[in-house]
């Protein structure tokens, strides 16, 4: 069943703690996404590049063949989007060192006719009137989940607060949405943010998992111990993609898809491939990753959680 995700597709220059640079590599929250939906699903991708995107970059995109890129524009006397991040010792924090928007700073990339008929609408961070205007392509909707960031909260709130209305699913981290709500529990953030719209809200919290706030309940996943950190970036839109891609999976398997137990069980599959990104860089990781690789992990990780 045809998951559509619409957002960024960057080239990134990584600084480690270790003193260690790994320039022009595959980044973007639209890659990452695709990346680990397609484990699960068809995955359609909407995004647009410069016209000196490099080659070998594509390439690695074609490695994974569950992605469809016809949606991917390469646009004509455009720069690519370009972003550089350092970590610092704990890997759990990181400051922006450079970002060249670019391309992004331009019109959004059209959609595919042959992509409107798309069930699931994963709406990856950029800001919320390019999600609005991307949402309103796909009149056929089961369901819509959004991700977001400080920036759009603080500077364009009354547009993201429109696209609440609009869409299932929020996806944030936990500053995030501390400062939406202005409330320092995670859990009340999470109850707050359902009052603007969405069905449920998922908070990330790194390395301490994820809180799940439905309209129909409350859940905390905890994050899969990791003992190989080389470069968290992209973990959370992995994490969205995994989560997406199962519920896809689900839906054409005939099971419903929004239900909170639904939900749940997606967020330990979004949890599980995340658990991978990080493990190397870029998309690397993932490109050497097999189904069997995470039905090992999901059922180990499952047997960390039983209880008896």
């Amino acid at each position: 069943m045809a998951l559509v995700v619409t957002g960024t597709i960057s080239i990134d220059t990584i600084h480690t703690p270790s003193g260690e640079v790994r320039p022009d590599i595959l980044g973007g929250s639209c890659t990452y996404f695709a990346a680990a939906a397609s484990f699960f699903t068809p995955v359609r991708m909407v995004a647009v590049v410069g016209q000196d995107f490099p080659p070998h970059l594509r390439a690695t995109l074609d490695r994974f063949p569950n992605i469809d890129t016809r949606g991917l524009e390469v646009r004509a006397g455009s720069k690519s989007f370009r972003w550089g991040g350092r970590y610092l010792d704990n890997m759990d924090q990181r400051e922006t060192v450079f970002t060249d928007l670019n391309v992004i700073a331009e019109a959004p990339p059209p959609v595919p006719e042959a992509y409107r008929d798309s069930p699931l609408v994963f709406l990856a961070n950029t800001h919320p009137a390019i999600q609005m205007h991307m949402l309103e392509h796909f009149d056929r909707r089961i369901l819509a989940v959004a991700d977001t960031m400080d920036l759009w909260i603080n500077h364009h709130r009354d547009d993201l607060l429109a696209l609440l209305r609009r869409v299932d699913g929020l996806v944030l981290n936990y500053d995030e949405a501390e400062l939406m709500t202005g409330k320092r529990n995670t859990v009340a953030a999470a109850r707050a943010l359902l009052a603007h719209g969405p069905r449920f809200v998922v908070v990330k919290k790194g390395e301490h998992g994820c809180i799940l706030a439905h309209q129909d309940g409350l859940a905390a996943l905890p994050a899969y111990p990791a003992e190989n950190v080389i470069d968290p970036t992209g973990a959370g839109d992995t994490f969205a993609g995994g989560m997406m891609g199962h519920l896809a999976r689900r839906l054409a398997e005939g099971k419903e898809i929004r239900s909170f137990e639904a939900i749940r069980q997606a967020l330990a599959h979004g949890t599980i491939v995340a658990s991978f990104t990080i493990e190397d860089f870029s998309l690397d990781r993932l490109a050497r990753l097999t189904a069997e690789d995470i039905r090992w992990r999901t059922d180990e990780f499952a047997r960390m959680l039983r209880m008896g």
